[in-house]
């Protein structure tokens, strides 16, 4: 078996720059090294592999017929090896990947849209996707892998995972334009006691905040209908069935409906939080995103 060659990629990219330019000093000034060091790359790597590679002379520099034989195929290799390397570098520069990305509904139909625009503004070469989920599968998918991170509804706080605050949301009073309330420039919360309200259901991650508010105010809530979608809830408004409580990241309001929505005071919040596996580590592209999403507004209703 033949013992393999000892040629280093400088000896074969100062012969490509020799063969270029015809000159030793001006490959020398190309690269950054001396005249000397630059003849010496290229004895060194005649010696190792055996034959002349170039003529040298004190007017010109001329490539043996095995030279320019060897310009071509270094050549390819060289490129190929660069092409290589730039794809590793994007992808160390979080410019490169698939990024799976869970949110719960009223965050998924706010939030993540501008987050997926920006994304494929700043980093055209990641393929953001988005998976719009119940809270509890969101964290599900986070806890077993199946997603890279998650944006759910806090505050939260698990062992297998880690969380970062994003933003801050209040909750709105959602009405007929007909209705009484309707007519105010902001309801207090007192206000609920004897509506007949149309909620969201317990997966979502706002349902237990606005109980605990509507308890804490002394409001004796007459719930008709739970349902699992801000759509259906402002179908069932519209159609009188009764008012609703939803987070301003609900909105906006159907196109052409009848309905309004109006500040519940005082202000009760709720928080936007990014949740991930606290023993993984994310790619630089699902960085690149997290990046993105903490970037936003601290509030809901500073979003354009």
């Amino acid at each position: 078996m033949n013992a393999p060659l000892n040629v280093t990629l400088r000896q074969l990219r100062v012969f490509i720059e020799v063969s270029r330019l015809r000159s030793f000093s001006r490959a020398g000034e190309e690269i950054g090294l001396t005249q000397s060091a630059v003849s010496r790359c290229v004895r060194e790597l005649e010696g190792e592999i055996g034959l002349k590679l170039i003529d040298r002379t004190t007017r010109e520099v001329q490539l043996t017929d095995v030279g320019v034989g060897l310009v071509g195929t270094v050549s390819r290799l060289l490129a190929d090896l660069d092409e290589a390397l730039r794809e590793v570098r994007d992808l160390g520069q979080q410019r490169r990947g698939r990024v799976i990305v869970a949110a719960s509904p009223t965050v998924a139909c706010r939030l993540m849209p501008r987050v997926i625009a920006s994304c494929l503004r700043q980093h055209p070469l990641i393929t953001l996707s988005l998976r719009d989920d119940v809270q509890s599968d969101v964290l599900r998918k986070v806890k077993s892998g199946e997603v890279d991170f998650g944006v759910v509804i806090g505050p939260f706080a698990a062992d297998e995972v880690e969380s970062q605050p994003v933003m801050t949301d209040s909750f709105c009073l959602v009405a007929r334009r007909d209705h009484p309330l309707a007519r105010e420039r902001a309801a207090p919360w007192e206000a609920l006691a004897g509506e007949r309200l149309v909620m969201l259901d317990y997966a979502s991650g706002s349902r237990p905040i606005i109980d605990s508010v509507m308890q804490e105010h002394g409001v004796d809530a007459h719930v008709v209908q739970e349902l699992g979608h801000s759509a259906t809830v402002f179908g069932l408004v519209e159609a009188g069935v009764g008012v609703s409580v939803l987070p301003w990241l609900a909105l906006p309001l159907p196109a052409d409906s009848s309905l309004v929505a109006l500040p519940l005071e005082p202000r009760a919040e709720r928080t936007v939080e990014l949740v991930r596996r606290r023993d993984r580590s994310l790619s630089p592209a699902a960085e690149s995103v997290w990046s993105l999403i903490a970037a936003l507004p601290r509030r809901a209703e500073d979003l354009e």
